[in-house]
């Protein structure tokens, strides 16, 4: 990528099309990402959950079903596959007979890592060829715009 494509623009900028410049790099992303993560042999929610364990292992499907912003129908039956793969183990919480701690097999966290490698691989070609000013700047811009959302769904 030519310095001219990290130059500012000097046009104003219009929320439309700001929006839609954003979408289209979200939706451009994802069909990378995906492409990434499907070459390990997992979709995007099965990579979501298995990353999530990594991060804290143990926890009931309720919790991981708040942390993904799914239901807990979609994680019982993400769960299902993914203990039906080899990849997770449901292990009884003691004093609770109706939950169970999902922990990652062996093979659940070679492929959770090799699906952070990847993605870490793929911000630090993207977003990490910014400057650390503009990252820096562009990271405000998105906490602003995230706590705006947030805003309106409060209210």
């Amino acid at each position: 990528m030519s310095a001219s494509n990290l130059a500012p623009s000097l046009e104003p900028a219009e929320p439309d099309r700001v929006w839609f410049r954003f979408m289209r790099l979200h939706q451009r992303m994802l069909i990378q990402m995906t492409a990434r993560i499907r070459a390990l042999g997992l979709s995007i929610p099965q990579f979501d959950l298995l990353s999530t364990l990594t991060e804290r292992e143990g926890i009931s499907q309720s919790e991981l079903a708040e942390r993904l912003y799914v239901t807990k129908g979609n994680v019982s039956g993400l769960a299902d596959r993914l203990v039906q793969a080899g990849l997770v183990e449901r292990r009884a919480i003691a004093g609770d007979r109706r939950s169970y701690a999902m922990h990652l097999t062996p093979e659940g966290r070679r492929l959770a890592e090799a699906g952070i490698a990847a993605q870490r691989d793929f911000v630090a070609n993207t977003l990490g060829k910014l400057p650390g000013d503009d990252l820096t700047e562009l990271d405000r811009l998105v906490k602003a715009w995230r706590d705006l959302a947030r805003a309106v769904d409060a209210n």
